[in-house]
């Protein structure tokens, strides 16, 4: 099959949630269909990666982003238009242009959009889309607007103007594809009773078992918590680590003198630099996600808000390290609580369950365990790619018989 894949950021390396999705799908569905990717990027040194992609795909057309979303110009673009700020912020009239140049050019099966705000490229056709929404973002950003601290409360309305937009937006684009789907059971739910439709799919989120489950480095001796590796562009994990620093690690502190906190993840430093000399805390980007997972004791994220599901959890599972989180956290993840993961929604209790667990080697080996056996039953990369590759077909079943 020949597809034309739409990305909103270039997906090498995979460091973040939807790099590593993206990549990985691509890696697998390569295997059997053709590919043509186009995406953005905001930095002139991911060109260098474009050849990584290439091994994958047909051909690989990029489009230049601003690297800073918070640019005068963006702000201005938003104020005056329909569009949210995410869709601005994301939007090249140059990659317009092209998607409707190549589709006219080129006798494409299918267009494969990932994330709605890819869905404004794509013009009037005849070829199936097929769109997949990561998260539910207006879901996100409402949140956040919510949590506003009082004196702001002047800013609420005006943010509160750009969640309408995104949930507008995210409507249409929903109901505009010939077919949609989420990676939770929750975004689905949610989708349906939005749209009212019901050919709402699941394509979930996975991991490279093989990659995460093979151990090359040894634990740490002292008792270490991880947070990450997380994308500290993303709201949620920069409030997870907050949570985490003020009413979390302080309670496992006190109990367990000689532990230490690693706080792991892109752009980690500098929005958490508040913290950076805090005692027995470090907070970095690595290199290699496996060595934070396997060298870390547990991982602990007080995740305060849901959507989608969290490739970090795949990973930290698929290499045996228990999990304590929140209900939002692990969804999206069917984890049964106490058996392959922690699951407690205080922060007082998180504090006592990671303390539990600190203490119990025997504890974490069981909900390590656990947790691996189901990764690698239900969520491997080649088990979405398959799903992914039967709701191809049947998009392009669905537009021959029409």
């Amino acid at each position: 099959m020949k597809i034309l894949m739409l990305t909103p950021y270039f997906p090498y390396p995979p460091h973040s949630g939807g790099q590593t999705r993206s990549f990985n799908l691509i890696k697998h569905l390569s295997e059997k269909h053709q590919i043509t990717l186009f995406s953005l990027i905001k930095d002139e040194s991911e060109r260098k990666y474009i050849g990584e992609i290439k091994k994958y795909c047909k051909k690989v057309k990029i489009f230049e982003r601003p690297s800073k979303p918070w640019t005068i110009k963006n702000v201005l673009r938003t104020a005056f238009s329909s569009y949210p700020f995410l869709v601005i912020r994301n939007f090249s009239d140059e990659e317009k242009k092209a998607v409707e140049e190549e589709i006219n050019r080129e006798n494409y099966d299918l267009i494969h959009a990932e994330n709605f705000y890819t869905m404004p490229y794509i013009p009037q056709t005849d070829i199936p889309v097929v769109f997949i929404e990561q998260t539910i973002f207006y879901r996100v950003y409402q949140h956040y607007v919510e949590l506003l601290p009082w004196y702001l409360f002047w800013l609420k309305p005006i943010l509160m103007i750009d969640v309408w937009k995104l949930k507008y937006w995210e409507l249409r684009s929903w109901k505009a594809a010939n077919f949609t789907a989420a990676v939770s059971e929750d975004d689905a739910k949610h989708i349906k009773e939005l749209t009212s439709r019901k050919n709402i799919y699941i394509v979930p989120n996975g991991v490279d078992f093989e990659q995460f489950s093979k151990i090359i480095y040894a634990k740490e001796r002292v008792p270490t918590i991880l947070f990450g590796l997380a994308d500290f562009h993303w709201m949620q994990n920069k409030e997870g680590a907050e949570i985490l620093m003020s009413s979390v690690w302080p309670k496992i502190k006190k109990e367990i003198k000689n532990a230490k906190l690693w706080i792991a993840g892109k752009i980690a430093p500098q929005v958490l630099s508040q913290y950076l000399n805090e005692k027995d805390v470090l907070i970095e980007e690595v290199d290699d996600n496996r060595e934070a997972y396997q060298k870390a004791w547990i991982l602990v994220a007080p995740i305060k808000s849901g959507g989608g599901s969290r490739t970090k959890f795949f990973e930290a599972m698929a290499s045996g390290l228990p999990i304590v989180t929140t209900t939002h956290g692990i969804e999206g993840i069917a984890a049964e609580n106490n058996k392959e993961v922690i699951i407690r929604d205080n922060p007082n209790k998180l504090a006592s369950e990671a303390i539990k667990l600190l203490r119990s080697k025997k504890l974490r080996e069981s909900i390590g365990s656990s947790a691996q056996e189901l990764v690698k039953e239900k969520y491997t990369w080649q088990s979405s790619a398959k799903q992914l590759d039967h709701l191809y077909e049947e998009a392009t079943s669905a537009n021959k018989e029409d």
